[in-house]
């Protein structure tokens, strides 16, 4: 499990919404507190966040809009084509990092496994509090009828009252009709 922040993506409707929060931590100390881990792309019509290592979550959002740039803009391809170089590619291979992307029809999760994992629930987390965001998401989409930006900000307040590597300082960024 990366132990580096924590990021959650919620779709309800038409609306899709991912939220990270700004804790950098160095071992067990806090470095900063305003990291911006979450991203639009596309003008707006692409998201994405990372949790692990920042220069290799940069790496990733890199990598991903190259490949984005090659395949017309499919979120899908382009992920399988990240996932499937980052899996086989010797440097790649060593990133210590996870990433969530998503558009209007997408919700995607990748690692470096090779992994392009689809959420049945319309809730993705990654990172260290992210099965904290990912109960507190769920529950929230099931009991109110909250839009999907306020779910993810309350899911990432939920786990960064329960997670040391997770704070308050929000970031979240939607794509809505």
């Amino acid at each position: 499990m990366l132990q580096a922040t924590t990021i959650v993506c919620v779709r309800r409707g038409d609306a899709v919404a991912i939220a990270g929060d700004g804790q950098v931590t160095l071992q067990n100390t806090i470095m900063k507190n305003t990291a911006k881990k979450v991203r639009s792309m596309r003008d707006g019509k692409v998201l994405g966040g990372f949790a692990g290592s920042a220069s290799d979550g940069m790496t990733l959002f890199e990598k991903f809009e190259n490949k984005l740039d090659g395949f017309g803009d499919n979120v899908r391809r382009a992920a399988v084509e990240l996932a499937r170089e980052w899996r086989t590619d010797k440097y790649l291979r060593k990133l210590e990092a996870m990433m969530i992307v998503a558009d209007k029809k997408n919700m995607l999760l990748l690692s470096g496994n090779g992994d392009v994992l689809e959420p049945d629930c319309g809730v993705a987390a990654i990172g260290s509090g992210s099965g904290f965001a990912t109960a507190a998401a769920r529950a929230l989409l099931d009991n109110t009828d909250l839009d999907a930006e306020t779910v993810a900000r309350k899911a990432i307040e939920i786990a960064a009252e329960i997670c040391i590597y997770t704070n308050n300082n929000i970031t979240v960024l939607t794509i809505a009709e």
